[in-house]
């Protein structure tokens, strides 16, 4: 089965194409992405475990969703669709920064990603889909910090890149 397309872009978020999802990754095109990070009224931040199955990153803990906006979907759009696809809810998103990274994985492909970061707040039922998360908590910020210090293989490196940045955003202290 064909994976969906991905939207090219340059160094300046600005489409210059789309390409089939994997042949991007095989490649290491620059395409667009988001991430979203959601956090609860005590400010702990939603994590969720990949699914073991996951073709890359598999198992290991992250932002509450992640993924790529298909052509013709705005990156809100998009971001509200898979926050529901994969963890069963959805809520108010802010885009507060974007980034690009580059990652080669053991299995041959490359995130090569102009990542925009949405920060929603969330306190009501969590029903995440098995096919994409095998396992989710909330934490204070300064476990996540002591986790990631501690076990930093167990997180994923879009998630080491952008959690210093999104902690400045959210105006909370790294220590909780």
């Amino acid at each position: 089965m064909k994976s969906p397309d991905v939207i090219l872009v340059n160094e300046k978020d600005e489409a210059i194409g789309t390409m089939e999802k994997m042949e991007a990754h095989q490649k290491g095109v620059l395409h667009r992405a988001f991430s979203v990070f959601i956090i609860n009224d005590a400010g702990e931040l939603l994590l969720q475990r990949r699914a073991l199955e996951k073709y890359h990153s598999a198992g290991l803990w992250t932002n509450a969703c992640c993924s790529h906006q298909f052509p013709g979907e705005t990156t809100a759009a998009a971001a509200h669709r898979r926050l529901q696809e994969e963890m069963g809810f959805d809520c108010e998103l802010h885009e507060i920064f974007a980034f690009t990274y580059k990652s080669e994985f053991d299995n041959g492909l490359t995130e090569h990603e102009f990542d925009h970061v949405l920060l929603g707040v969330y306190n009501g039922n969590i029903s995440p889909n098995a096919a994409e998360v095998c396992d989710y908590r909330y934490l204070p910020t300064g476990q996540i910090l002591e986790l990631i210090k501690n076990e930093p293989d167990t997180f994923t490196i879009w998630f080491h890149k952008a959690l210093p940045i999104v902690l400045e955003h959210m105006k909370i202290p790294s220590v909780g």
